[in-house]
């Protein structure tokens, strides 16, 4: 039994873990999609902008101001890019994330199986104990009344 005891300690520590990689996973995929969110807002600016600039008369504007739109586009370029690898460095801990998910809920089925298993034994051995109480008891009967039959007992 105390064997039993501690596998039952180990199977909780490991659905703890697997629970705990699982909000892990969870918050990883939501600073994915936020971090993808945020690019798309980026984007959806910078396309904006570019058709507010093409459409808009630049008869009247001066070098200075096209030379500050310029500017002004490729920071949000480069903040774009920098998003980007946001979201790669993202995607990684998703990964990551979901291995180590993968991997506790495989030690989590393994020892929930090594349990199970060792149940079935344990269950198998108390039938064959009982099996030979049974045939014990039959046999110890049997000797009896036939004892009983030789002496001239009757049963």
């Amino acid at each position: 039994m105390p064997q039993q005891t501690s596998l039952e300690l180990v199977i909780g520590l490991a659905t703890r873990q697997r629970d705990s990689l699982q909000m892990q996973l969870l918050a990883v995929n939501r600073s994915h999609g936020a971090a993808k969110e945020q690019l798309s807002q980026l984007e959806t600016y910078a396309s904006e902008k570019d058709v507010r600039w093409t459409h808009s008369p630049s008869g009247g504007c001066s070098g200075e101001v096209v030379r500050h739109h310029y500017q002004f586009m490729e920071r949000l370029q480069h903040a774009m890019a920098l998003q980007a690898g946001v979201i790669a460095n993202a995607e990684r801990q998703v990964e990551s994330a979901r291995l180590a998910l993968v991997q506790a809920e495989v030690r989590l089925a393994g020892l929930t199986q090594l349990v199970a298993t060792r149940k079935a034994a344990a269950g198998k051995i108390q039938m064959r104990r009982e099996q030979m109480a049974t045939d014990e008891f039959a046999s110890q009967h049997y000797l009896r009344k036939a004892a009983g039959h030789q002496f001239g007992e009757i049963s």
